[in-house]
């Protein structure tokens, strides 16, 4: 599978390690079936960027899920926190988001599903950490302006559409700002429900089925 995945090298890192580019994610250690729900948006257009909905288009469930085991297995490279580019109360209003929420509008703290340290949780939601401000920024903008989906009900597409700009600069500076711990593999599935409902967490999608 090293092997295979050469072609995603380039913009995500020698075993999906990270690279520089602030718009590139790493996908080492992310859950296996965050990353495989990803890779079938990608392929059904649901996450629209045109180098990935052409090297997916025809590739079938079962490979698509072998390479999400992959980089799910690996090993992430610490990533060099850089100091805080927003002002200080920019930075305290995006962790008063991240750890408590917007009771006001309705949305719940991130860590109530990426976990109270950010890291993720199995099967299927992705850590909030060793992340830059501009990808985040852009990830809640796609979900924003619908150029990223996922299906029904759409949990962050009605958060990230419900905060206001400043809101979401908030957000994405303070979570830029957060190391990444020595123990950054996502917690184990919790028996608790989720505090929405969120198609993506789907139990039959977390198994690796295609939709």
């Amino acid at each position: 599978m090293e092997a295979r995945t050469l072609a995603c090298v380039g913009c995500h890192g020698d075993k999906g390690r990270g690279v520089a580019n602030v718009y590139f994610p790493r996908l080492a250690g992310k859950p296996s079936g965050y990353l495989y729900n990803q890779l079938i948006a990608f392929q059904e257009g649901r996450r629209r960027y045109a180098p990935m909905n052409y090297l997916l288009a025809y590739l079938p469930p079962a490979y698509l899920k072998q390479m999400a085991d992959y980089f799910a297995a690996q090993s992430p490279d610490p990533i060099p926190i850089a100091a805080p580019s927003a002002p200080p109360a920019i930075i305290a209003q995006g962790q008063q988001i991240v750890t408590k929420g917007l009771p006001d509008k309705k949305i719940p703290a991130c860590t109530t599903c990426h976990g109270a340290t950010l890291t993720g949780r199995e099967p299927g939601i992705p850590g909030l950490l060793g992340l830059r401000t501009d990808y985040v920024s852009a990830q809640l903008g796609a979900w924003r302006y619908g150029t990223r989906t996922a299906l029904a009900p759409d949990c962050m597409q009605l958060i990230a559409s419900t905060l206001s700009e400043p809101e979401v600069a908030a957000v994405s500076s303070y979570l830029a700002t957060l190391p990444v711990p020595a123990n950054d593999k996502p917690a184990a599935a919790a028996n608790t429900p989720l505090p929405m409902g969120c198609g993506s967490q789907s139990p039959h999608l977390a198994a690796g089925a295609k939709p």
